[in-house]
């Protein structure tokens, strides 16, 4: 498999992602609902990759996002600067105190456990990055002259506005231009795109950006609801997975999309809020690679581990351009990332490497 990532060497990042970071408020074992107080991370869909990429992983990695020009918005700027992604690029927007011009996103989420789900609480509506345009961001300079060898962007962006469904498109044109990898995870919420269309435009918008995709990233629900893709044999819970159904439908989507060089799809029965069984597939040249399996993994918090996967894999693309490991990678690390709190790694690069060797959870002293 021959990705043509282009060298270190000739570029200033190895990763860059595109889409929103909110600020995520976390109750801890409580409920949101009952809460007085709240732990602040910073947490997005895309965002979470290239963090995942630079904390864990070690590689170089930047955002393209956009903050209210606010205190909410520097503390973000703070918590991405922690994580040891550039913040170069993030456009700062005039705000006028209310957040009538734009505003900075939340996220409230509470840990499920046992027969209580996870929920998440948004609060993202007329952020800055939902209003921003190609021309807020000096993408001919980020891609033709500093050099990128990988964007990442996906689903959750793209359904922000109807700006941010153009915004995206031309983004991923112009990395396309200079030579730089793209992938995509479609991540659908249904309840994002409602205000926009819905499903139908859930399509039109993705089927369109499918187009440019070199690894395209999802789960059932997400091929279905993006790309018409269903996966045949499922029960409705999810509670047993028809791995047969998840072939064909990824081979499916390879032969629609002869652009597409990988696509990688994640697999979880959920037991309860609390044990899932967790693994993934992937599919390259014609051949379809499984992790893997992570049976009753207990989960402390299982927002990001979907991200996670996919930061894991993309580090194996470009690292080892053996889609076995990659897939192994990345699901070896979104299994790590959901047994501590926040939407972001804690995981190290040797610790994923020790799972996907079959290390056991015995106390290190």
């Amino acid at each position: 498999m021959d990705l043509n990532v282009k060298s270190a060497a000739e570029c200033r990042y190895d990763a860059v992602s595109l889409g929103e970071v909110m600020l995520r408020l976390d109750p801890g074992e409580g409920r949101i609902r009952t809460a007085r107080s709240f732990r602040a991370w910073e947490g997005g869909g895309e965002y979470n990759v290239v963090r995942g990429l630079r904390r864990c992983f070690g590689m170089r990695s930047a955002v393209l996002t956009a903050f209210a020009d606010n205190e909410v918005g520097k503390l973000m700027e703070d918590f991405i600067l922690q994580g040891g992604v550039d913040t170069s690029f993030i456009k700062w927007m005039k705000t006028d105190g209310m957040g009538r011009i734009c505003r900075n996103g939340l996220n409230f989420t509470e840990r499920g456990f046992g027969i209580r789900g996870a929920i998440g609480c948004s609060d993202r509506a007329n952020t800055a990055i939902s209003k921003a345009k190609p021309e807020d961001f000096d993408l001919e300079y980020l891609f033709g002259e500093l050099g990128v060898r990988w964007l990442h962007t996906g689903g959750i962006y793209a359904a922000l506005s109807e700006q941010s469904c153009q915004t995206v498109i031309e983004v991923i044109k112009t990395a396309k231009k200079y030579g730089t990898v793209v992938s995509y995870d479609l991540n659908y919420r249904p309840s994002m795109w409602s205000a926009i269309g819905g499903k139908e435009k859930a399509q039109e918008v993705n089927k369109e950006i499918a187009r440019y995709v070199d690894v395209m990233i999802g789960n059932e629900e997400d091929f279905t609801a993006c790309l018409g893709f269903e996966v045949e044999g499922n029960d409705e819970n999810l509670k047993e997975l028809n791995l047969d159904g998840y072939r064909k439908m990824i081979n499916t989507a390879a032969q629609t999309y002869p652009n597409f060089k990988v696509v990688a799809t994640t697999l979880r029965t959920v037991r309860t809020a609390t044990v899932n069984d967790w693994s993934a597939l992937c599919w390259a040249d014609g051949e379809i690679y499984k992790a893997s399996d992570y049976k009753g993994l207990e989960i402390l918090d299982r927002v990001g581990g979907g991200d996670s996967f996919a930061s894991g894999l993309v580090y194996g693309l470009m690292t080892t351009g053996d889609p076995e490991k990659a897939v192994n990678y990345g699901a070896a690390h979104g299994a790590l990332a959901m047994t501590t709190p926040g939407d972001t790694t804690m995981a190290s690069c040797s610790e994923v490497e020790a799972i996907m060797s079959g290390a056991g959870a015995r106390v290190k002293r």
